[in-house]
């Protein structure tokens, strides 16, 4: 066979070799591109303890905006008290770090809402949201105090309420305005609630405006299309905002806009103490060989009354007055948990972890974050 070229020359590279036809010869060499910009290192995640009483804006779900507020404070551990519809404003609390092992103190509290009623309209949802169903004259005796007031008392105390379709109460793993939206309609049973006061803030036109006290799991959509129906005029809901839960209300609340534009270290001063959520409760102080063996979860002998939950505290290690952070001097202790107290035993019924006690103790003498809230403190037992 005759050899191919000299053999010295050397052969060409896959590169420099023609392609059969059809074929796209291959690249000699791949295009110089430029380095690119290093990310940013993303910042860590902080343990965080408190709550913050957030200001829910309208058309953000609970979820959403909880997300938004840890992204802002980098928190490695938050969760919510609770559902608030994204047609609805106000009071969401938000649990960061020890402060979510009592997110179900606020769940089940008492609430408090500031309802806007459209009378003479029914909707498919109770909410403005919802198509029109029906519209009905509301005659000037309807919108009268005394009528108005009448159909609100009506509604006072103990009542059932059948949940609306229009909900996110589960059925079979899924939510009920998921069958409402496919046109579904799934028998409701009704649930007993409380509607502990009604006031009328305002009477404008066809439009009331309601100061609710309510418990928890209240449909106010619902009472306000009862309150339509007792006036024989028909209602929906047009505007809801939460004032109250529990014992915390909106004054001392922020909204997702001024945290937003407030620095790390400002957005800080909004995160208040774990036991601002207890604060309705009675407050225990133990000492410290007491404080060591409630954390281990033991009863102990005490001479108090009964009480159904209490606040347990212990006292911060010694340190030296001046380098507390200013209004803390006076009460130096750190929240243990919560109790209860029958036959004079104290028994623990929610610990805090010897981690999350630290980790609260050193947020409050280093950064400046009450580990318990001074103002809150009741009359202690």
């Amino acid at each position: 066979m005759a050899s191919s070229a000299s053999g010295n020359a050397p052969t060409p590279s896959r590169a420099e070799q023609p392609a059969p036809d059809g074929e796209r010869a291959p690249r000699a060499s791949r295009v110089q591109r430029e380095p690119r910009e290093p990310r940013a290192a993303r910042l860590p995640r902080r343990h965080l303890h408190g709550v913050i009483l957030l200001d829910k804006p309208l058309g953000l779900s609970s979820n959403d905006a909880l997300q938004k507020v840890k992204r802002l404070l980098r928190a490695e551990k938050a969760g919510h008290t609770g559902t608030l519809d994204p047609l609805a404003t106000g009071l969401l609390p938000l649990c960061f770090g020890a402060a979510t092992k009592f997110s179900q103190v606020s769940l089940d509290a008492d609430k408090r809402y500031t309802a806007t009623v459209q009378l003479g309209q029914t909707t498919a949802t109770g909410d403005a949201e919802g198509e029109v169903l029906q519209s009905r004259a509301v005659s000037p005796e309807m919108r009268s105090i005394e009528r108005l007031q009448a159909a609100c008392q009506a509604f006072l105390g103990e009542i059932d309420q059948v949940p609306p379709m229009h909900s996110a109460l589960k059925h079979q793993g899924r939510a009920l305005y998921e069958y409402a939206r496919e046109g579904v309609e799934i028998e409701r049973a009704a649930r007993r609630v409380t509607i502990h006061g009604i006031d009328i803030l305002s009477v404008q036109g066809e439009v009331l405006t309601l100061d609710v006290r309510c418990s928890k799991g209240t449909y106010i959509r619902t009472l306000a299309q009862d309150i339509g129906e007792h006036l024989g005029c028909g209602a929906h809901l047009i505007g809801l905002r939460r004032t109250g839960s529990g014992g915390v209300s909106l004054q001392g609340a922020v909204t997702l806009d001024e945290l937003q534009a407030l620095s790390e270290s400002e957005r800080e001063t909004h995160l208040l103490a774990a036991d601002v959520l207890l604060s309705d409760w009675p407050d225990v102080m133990l000492t410290e060989p007491e404080a060591a063996r409630f954390l281990t979860g033991l009863r102990r002998r005490v001479s108090l009354a009964d009480a159904e939950q209490v606040r347990v505290y212990g006292p911060l290690p010694a340190v030296d007055a001046a380098t507390l952070p200013a209004g803390l001097a006076d009460g130096r202790r750190v929240l243990l948990g919560s109790a209860h107290i029958r036959g004079g035993e104290l028994i623990p019924t929610r610990l805090l972890s010897p981690l999350e006690v630290q980790g609260m103790v050193t947020q409050q003498l280093e950064g400046g974050r009450p580990a318990h809230s001074v103002a809150a403190a009741a009359a202690q037992i």
